[in-house]
């Protein structure tokens, strides 16, 4: 019997080899994951077996809703009523096929919707088909996965193990479905490190949700990490996910692992939520960057029109990218402040940072965000993290209880240095982040200083002489920036000036003074700054004449301009670093030529059998 989840993990993927041949690489995981449920399921129902078959017979046709009689007998929230197990249809190897089809028929219905969405029964034709049915079957009757052999927290970490090597075995897809776990312990232990002290009491119970569940990476690794941190508390997991066969592999996780499968919903976020009206205690997500919606389009623009009262009040972000709409949608499933408040860890690209100018959709959210004192901190990580894109992206972390020493401000943290290279690249996925950096970034999060730094940091190497070598390591730069809400809004003023002589003004607005349309301009002012004050500093000295054209103004606060925020992330951590010495760069240079000339030298004797000191002398 295998010692611990990796060996095991390995033992289950060797299946792999009946299937070499048959199958791509990428599909194994369509054979080894629902073979791995049902072996497990099999093993999980087979101590109350008898009595649930019992009760079938008792009951089956007296009317009575078996989902309700049935689970009461198998101490789960699933059962079985065929008389077969999976070690039982080794025993009519003829009839294999139509028995394992019967076999699956009979699991309750949340059991047998993963099955389903699997497309099992297609798997099972295709193995029988090649001949491979029984083979299969029987390599998994040799493990015994039951719950006092197997617990459910090594049976999840097998699961996961599993579902890695199939996200590692479709590099094409890996993105889509399977968020790295580096990011995901990042988020979970940001999200946890703001609420230790109410995890820390016995028997405390969270719900947590993902609204992008993808394979259940998010949630299995949240619900890992907490046991870590209190084992006796327990987390109610929840999840929707669009893509079926994503679907069914964390649906299947939730059962192996003891959680509700009920939990766990198909469908469009967006456009069907799965959990109107409900609320979470913590809530995580990795949305598809910088997809559009024009799938859901009218759904959407729909709840937008009841304002507040539906999920998109704040405003809508252009047709182009969706993630800002998972956010808010997240941000409508929070507790009151007066219920304990919610948090959210939420994975985005750079574009929902600065996309969109004072009044546009993005800038109305991020406003509503930040006005109501939602964002906690934003972390940028490393590039060539994600398995499907090299670009930028950031956690963003939101909490509406904060405490009191982060109340009207916003914590930064440039963790874009902190990984290791790795060895082999996975599809765009080229660096990782160790478990000592997590905690170092956590620890920079935890205790919320401005210009605080890192010391694990990636120290790029230089070039010495055509080799890498380990340069010095550079002074610490600061990694975290502490700024007030304020600091990332702006009012973006019209700016007017009088008819240059000879041109004929157009009929002005009410209370508009006339002016020259060629001449207008606009001025972004920060909302720190006196608009009377900046203009009389900045624009007044340049262009006398000029005024604030007051008709313009903000719908909101009813003042002169647009209200605008924007987060220019890398701003606020530039560095300048001098080019280096005239001298140094004329070194490289010759040096680069020197070796150019061996090179030409190495090609001329191969070309001609002779050695010549300089090959453009002929």
């Amino acid at each position: 019997m295998a010692q611990n989840f990796s060996e095991l993990a390995n033992f289950i993927w060797s299946v792999a080899d009946l299937l070499r041949g048959d199958y791509k690489q990428a599909d194994y995981g369509k054979v080894i994951l629902p073979f791995t449920l049902l072996r497990r399921l099999d093993c999980v129902l087979a101590d109350t077996k008898k009595d649930v078959l019992a009760e079938y017979d008792k009951r089956k046709d007296s009317g009575v809703n078996l989902d309700l009689v049935l689970p009461r007998k198998s101490k789960q929230s699933f059962y079985n009523v065929s008389p077969f197990t999976v070690p039982g249809l080794l025993d009519d190897p003829s009839n294999i096929r139509h028995n394992l089809i019967a076999y699956i028929g009979d699991f309750s219905a949340d059991a047998r919707d993963v099955f389903e969405r699997f497309k099992f029964t297609d798997r099972v034709a295709e193995l029988d088909e090649n001949d491979l049915l029984y083979l299969v079957t029987q390599k998994f009757t040799e493990i015994d996965l039951h719950p006092s052999v197997v617990p459910n927290e090594t049976m999840g970490l097998v699961f996961e193990e599993l579902i890695r090597k199939f996200s590692e075995a479709s590099n094409e897809t890996a993105g889509e479905h399977f968020t790295p776990r580096e990011v995901i312990k990042l988020i979970v232990h940001c999200l946890f490190a703001g609420d230790d002290e109410a995890l820390s009491k016995p028997g405390v119970i969270r719900s947590l949700y993902d609204p992008t569940a993808g394979t259940g990476g998010m949630l299995s690794t949240a619900d890992n990490e907490i046991v870590g941190i209190n084992s006796s508390a327990k987390l109610v997991l929840f999840g929707q996910e669009l893509n079926p066969e994503s679907y069914a592999i964390c649906k299947a996780d939730m059962l192996i692992k003891g959680q509700d499968p009920k939990n766990i919903v198909m469908g469009n976020t967006l456009s069907a939520d799965g959990f109107a009206g409900q609320k979470f205690d913590y809530m995580l997500s990795n949305p598809p960057f910088g997809v559009d919606w024009k799938k859901v389009q009218s759904a959407v623009k729909a709840e937008h029109e009841k304002g507040f009262a539906g999920r998109f009040g704040p405003g809508l972000p252009r047709i182009s990218d969706g993630s800002l709409l998972f956010l808010m949608h997240l941000v409508s499933k929070m507790r009151q402040a007066s219920e304990g408040g919610s948090r959210i860890g939420i994975v985005l690209n750079g574009s929902p940072l600065f996309t969109g100018d004072a009044g546009s959709g993005e800038s109305e959210i991020r406003r509503y965000l930040l006005e109501n004192d939602l964002v906690e901190a934003i972390i940028a990580l490393p590039n060539d993290l994600f398995y499907n894109t090299g670009i930028a992206t950031y956690i963003w972390l939101l909490d509406n209880t904060k405490k009191p020493e982060r109340k009207g401000k916003v914590q930064l943290i440039d963790a874009t240095r902190m990984y290791e290279k790795r060895r082999k690249s996975l599809g765009s996925k080229r660096v990782e982040i160790t478990d000592e950096q997590i905690a170092e970034i956590v620890k920079v999060y935890s205790e919320f200083e401005h210009d605080a730094s890192f010391t694990l940091e990636y120290q790029e190497p230089v070039k010495n002489g055509g080799s890498e070598t380990q340069s010095e390591p550079e002074p610490p730069r600061s990694v975290s920036k502490v700024f007030e809400n304020a600091f990332f809004g702006f009012r973006k003023v019209t700016v007017d000036r009088p008819l240059e002589p000879g041109k004929t003004a157009k009929k002005p607005k009410k209370g508009e003074k006339p002016y020259d349309p060629e001449l207008r301009d606009t001025e972004n002012i920060p909302l720190t700054e006196d608009v009377s004050a900046y203009m009389k500093r900045e624009v007044l000295p340049h262009v006398s004449d000029a005024w604030v054209n007051e008709t313009i103004c903000d719908e909101k606060d009813g003042l002169p301009g647009k209200v605008g925020y924007e987060i220019n992330f890398n701003r606020y951590f530039y560095v300048y670093k001098p080019p280096r010495a005239p001298e140094v760069i004329a070194a490289e240079i010759r040096e680069m030529e020197a070796k150019f000339l061996e090179l030409m030298k190495g090609w001329w004797r191969d070309i001609t059998g002779s050695a010549i000191s300089d090959p453009y002398s002929r």
